[in-house]
């Protein structure tokens, strides 16, 4: 997904389901970056 090891996992606060859930809903960051910059030309 581009995220750094251990992002949702090393939290110690978040059940499996909720890194699931968190990891499920979140925008990938590289596809974030090139939406942003298509969207800035």
């Amino acid at each position: 997904m581009g995220l750094p090891t251990g992002w949702v996992t090393d939290t110690g606060e978040l059940t499996q389901n909720q890194q699931i859930t968190a990891l499920g809903n979140g925008v990938l960051p590289l596809q974030a970056a090139s939406a942003l910059t298509m969207l800035a030309l």
